[in-house]
């Protein structure tokens, strides 16, 4: 690694000095359950935490934890986001086991060190006696995993969008990328209902597990382009009474992505007209919205992005922009310069044997530190 920058270079010892700090934040952060839609009992423990480093944190009506660090003024503020809740249900059994420098647990990474991170900068902040351009809002939100919906970020982002000049999320994994592309999705139930029977006396009826099967595969004739990426999936089917019943009723839910709007509406659209065409006769069909995402991009050529890339070349990486799903989604749709970023690296997100790397936790930490020091970003 060539000579970092004096400032990097001070980040990056401290962070070291840290390390084992955050690692065990992390670890006890993962030990506290988060289900979907059940993550208050982490938001007070990550609560807790903040108070133990002299901060005043409060938690919102959807269970956001919000923490305000005054900044020198006479800027806009910058956000953090770091999701409490896993993928994980409840009833869980939680470990974690530190191993040849590696940790490994469910949800360790996803999101426990990205809010184990927020900690740390609070943390380093104080310890280094800094303070950013504009007020750092850290939040530690709910609802990124599957159908939350962005609940939280959406929460957040609302409520102090007037002042916010940036926003970053933190994820414990992906140390290298700056995500600057949404990944937009929409995620749909389809029913359909027909009038059943016996498969003997009444052969000859609608059933609404064929219809679905006819309405799958239309699905999967559709084109979709590759760029910008476009994709569908059939994750979930039900339905169905017995092996000599014509099923009444069968559901199938349905996952549509994309980084375009376009894109993803006329895919969207698409889909839909496939289902309602099959409403006809005795067998009708409806459709349930259960989830949706914005998508859009941050430019390449954005200071934010750049920066970021610039503060990982400057660790010795060889960094890379992409896509993907995350809280970032949010005010990325907003026009709000956002990325996200990566703590460490890992394997296994969303399984039980989830694993980080500890080592390189101190380059994500302070890859973050810079990235919020070098707050308003120029071009």
């Amino acid at each position: 690694m060539s000579t970092l920058p004096e400032d990097l270079a001070r980040y990056l010892d401290k962070a070291e000095a840290l390390r084992d700090q955050i690692a065990d934040d992390a670890e006890r952060i993962c030990l506290v359950p988060a289900p979907p839609y059940l993550e208050s009992e982490r938001a007070e423990y990550v609560a807790g935490l903040f108070r133990e480093l002299g901060y005043e944190p409060w938690i919102d009506e959807i269970g956001n934890v919000i923490v305000r660090r005054t900044g020198e003024g006479g800027e806009p503020a910058i956000m953090l986001l770091g999701h409490t809740d896993t993928v994980f249900p409840e009833g869980t059994e939680i470990t974690v086991e530190r191993k040849n420098g590696s940790m490994t647990g469910p949800a360790i990474g996803d999101n426990s060190l990205g809010v184990a991170a927020l900690l740390a900068i609070a943390r380093m902040l104080d310890e280094l006696e800094l303070k950013t351009a504009g007020d750092l809002l850290l939040v530690a939100n709910v609802g990124e995993e599957g159908l939350g919906n962005l609940r939280g970020a959406w929460a957040a982002v609302e409520q102090f969008e007037s002042e916010l000049g940036a926003v970053i999320a933190v994820e414990g994994h992906s140390l290298g990328r700056v995500t600057s592309g949404a990944v937009g999705s929409k995620r749909i139930k389809v029913t359909v209902t027909g009038p059943g029977g016996h498969s003997w006396g009444a052969f000859g009826q609608p059933s609404a597990i064929h219809a679905l099967g006819h309405i799958i595969h239309e699905i999967d004739s559709l084109s979709v382009p590759t760029e910008p990426k476009t994709t569908y999936n059939v994750g979930v089917i039900d339905g169905g009474v017995s092996v000599n019943t014509i099923a009444p009723v069968a559901s199938a839910i349905i996952d549509m992505r994309s980084v375009d709007v376009a894109s993803l509406n006329s895919l969207a659209g698409n889909v839909e007209q496939i289902i309602n065409s099959k409403s006809e006769g005795q067998i009708s069909t409806t459709i349930e919205v259960l989830g949706e995402r914005p998508a859009g991009k941050t430019p390449d050529d954005a200071p934010i992005v750049q920066t970021g890339l610039e503060i990982l070349r400057d660790l010795g990486m060889d960094p890379y922009t992409d896509a993907s799903s995350t809280d970032a989604n949010v005010p990325i749709s907003k026009g709000i310069p956002s990325v996200c970023v990566g703590v460490t690296r890992g394997e296994g997100a969303h399984r039980m044997e989830e694993t980080i790397q500890i080592e390189p936790i101190a380059s994500g930490i302070a890859q973050l530190m810079k990235l919020i020091m070098a707050y308003p970003y120029r071009s």
